[in-house]
């Protein structure tokens, strides 16, 4: 039997990649499609190697210079478990947001935070979710409502929703991961009412 065509070149660009994605899924094991275009899909490519990297097949049928003609194959009922980050090493320059867990379809969220020496997180409320604070180099200051934690290498962290909290980074840097449910978007609400001492 003849794979299923799929012929985005007619679809506005935004609703390409959500379509054919969704063709993708749903696939059964083993199951494919012929993808049609009027471009190498560089860009899809890289996004089915975030998203399913080892798990898919991609094969050119034909490359252009009008159509292009791409089997993509599902090999793999889900994504595949894989390492994502080396929690071990510092990205030199970096502050703020190093890594941060970038596929499109999670229930989580995880971001490696990186602070400069001495640098700080002014005082918040955090969102409506509980996050987990896994502390990986540096050292550092959480300060809470009422008192300050000291923290070090290999600490567990929890931050309960909507707790008001400030870090400062100590002399050496210091360098974060944090895990949660996944949501839309990060908003760093001001504290209202007497400050995080």
């Amino acid at each position: 039997m003849d794979d299923q065509e799929l012929d985005v070149r007619a679809l506005p660009k935004p609703d390409k990649h959500p379509t054919i994605f969704a063709t993708y899924g749903a696939l059964a094991v083993g199951g494919s499609f012929v993808l049609v275009n009027n471009h190498d899909p560089r860009h899809l490519h890289d996004e089915f190697d975030a998203e399913y990297p080892g798990g898919y097949g991609w094969d050119y049928l034909d490359k252009g210079p009008k159509v292009w003609r791409i089997r993509i194959t599902k090999l793999a009922a889900t994504p595949l478990p894989r390492v994502l980050h080396d929690t071990g090493t510092v990205t030199p320059g970096v502050t703020g947001a190093a890594w941060k867990l970038g596929m499109r379809e999670r229930d989580l969220d995880a971001n490696v935070i990186q602070l400069a020496p001495e640098a700080t997180i002014d005082a918040h409320t955090g969102p409506d979710l509980d996050v987990l604070l896994h502390v990986l180099h540096g050292t550092g200051l959480l300060t809470t409502e009422l008192d300050t934690l000291d923290l070090r290498p290999g600490e567990l962290v929890w931050l309960p929703r909507r707790s008001r909290r400030a870090f400062t980074a100590g002399p050496d840097g210091l360098s974060y991961l944090t895990v949660h449910r996944g949501r839309q978007a990060l908003v760093l609400a001001p504290v209202v009412g007497s400050p995080v001492r």
